[in-house]
């Protein structure tokens, strides 16, 4: 199994959480700007991301808590690249509606919530 992506959150926003219960989980590499860090899971890259992006179905898993890829939009891997950002939508769609996110199966928005951490890891494997 190839891992694209492994990062670790390093801070959870004051208002992720409402967020996360509408289903979107947004992605900010550490030292993000304090008006997007409110709204963000701050996180440090362990590997990755590799040049080419994965494919829909990969999995992406936040802790324990695990969710197929079900569409990529066309910035997205490159924003990840670049800035370490990305929105993540739980929403199962099969098209991504703005270029530079992704969408993925939808999940438990308490377990999900639950299982941001500090410390946690956030990977894309297939």
């Amino acid at each position: 199994m190839q891992t694209y992506y492994d990062t670790r959150i390093t801070e959870v926003g004051t208002d992720v959480a409402d967020l996360i219960d509408g289903g979107v989980l947004i992605l900010f590499a550490a030292g993000a700007p304090p008006e997007l860090a409110e709204v963000s899971v701050l996180h440090a890259v362990t590997s990755g991301p590799t040049s080419e992006p994965p494919p829909v179905g990969a999995l992406i898993r936040v802790g324990p808590v695990e969710a197929k890829l079900t569409a990529i939009g066309d910035l997205a891997w490159a924003k990840i690249a670049d800035m370490g950002h990305v929105v993540v939508n739980f929403d199962g769609s099969p098209v991504s509606n703005r270029p530079g996110e992704l969408n993925a199966s939808a999940v438990d928005a308490g377990l999900l919530a639950g299982a941001l951490r500090p410390g946690a890891a956030i990977t894309i494997t297939g």
